[in-house]
């Protein structure tokens, strides 16, 4: 009879790996869009001056970048700059007005929430302030209103025209109560003498510029324009259907809306704005 013998079998036993971690990938290259979710690469962000390529949402941008992106390059001359709020009140609340402020310096590298000064708009001088609505939500207590004033009154002095671009949602400033309140006739009446002596005044009003500034300053404008969907108005939308008790009408106090009721006079894009303001300069002076 054949003889059958048990194959010899050779036990293999898998080596261990060692499980090797995957290359993190490096954070802050790419931006999730507010306006439609999209993910955005922070460099095409970027290139497009922060303005989302699918849905033209208009990223919120401090004063420091409005002025690169308006003002020609190494053109600008800051004045007042050191500037800085007293703490008229002595406010105390849960934060003091003096740990507020100090907050909003570190935070943005701003002694206060405009800046401004004298440069060129493709070639174009100008006087340029712009408000941010980073520092205290752009706010208006007496130094912005203090540098606003002096603003239009560099632009008599040299004869430039003047550009404001506001992103104030703050108002007039509770901490320093009644000297915040007067800015609003102060800018008001400073406006009033840049007219007065034929000085081109633009009003450039982005997402949001709200009560105080934009019932003073920023309303004065001989000529209005605002970035699209910006919130514009006095008092906010919840606000107002809490006093009224009524729904209000779709985009209420955004740009296209205020646009139709006539109370600016164009829509303007950011990637275009710097220059339509310099063809309404070399139109209109």
């Amino acid at each position: 009879m054949p003889v059958f013998r048990k194959p010899k079998y050779t036990i293999v036993r898998a080596k261990k790996f060692k499980q090797q971690k995957k290359k993190d990938i490096p954070g802050g290259l790419w931006t999730k869009c507010e306006g439609c979710g999209e993910i955005i690469y922070n460099k095409a962000l970027q290139e497009n001056l922060k303005v989302c390529p699918k849905c033209d949402y208009h990223f919120v941008i401090g004063a420091r970048e409005r002025v690169d992106i308006t003002i020609d390059k190494d053109t600008f001359k800051e004045f007042g700059k050191d500037i800085t709020s007293a703490d008229p009140l002595a406010f105390k609340g849960p934060k003091t007005y003096k740990n507020k402020l100090k907050e909003d310096q570190n935070a943005t590298g701003m002694k206060e929430a405009v800046i401004y000064g004298t440069g060129k708009i493709n070639g174009a001088n100008a006087v340029l302030a712009v408000t941010d609505s980073r520092f205290i939500m752009g706010s208006m207590g007496s130094v912005v209103g203090e540098k606003i004033t002096r603003a239009a009154e560099l632009a008599i002095e040299k004869k430039f025209p003047l550009v404001i671009i506001s992103g104030s949602g703050g108002g007039a400033r509770m901490y320093e109560g009644l000297f915040s309140l007067m800015q609003m006739a102060k800018t008001s009446a400073a406006i009033s003498r840049l007219h007065k002596k034929g000085n081109l005044f633009i009003s450039v009003l982005t997402h949001p510029t709200m009560a105080g500034v934009m019932a003073s300053f920023a309303s004065l404008g001989d000529i209005i324009m605002a970035e699209p969907k910006a919130l514009i108005g006095f008092t906010g939308p919840r606000v107002i259907e809490q006093t009224i008790k009524q729904k209000l009408p779709e985009g209420f106090q955004r740009s296209e809306f205020v646009l139709e009721h006539g109370l600016i006079d164009m829509i303007v894009s950011r990637p275009q704005m710097k220059e339509t303001i310099s063809k309404l300069l070399e139109y209109l002076t």
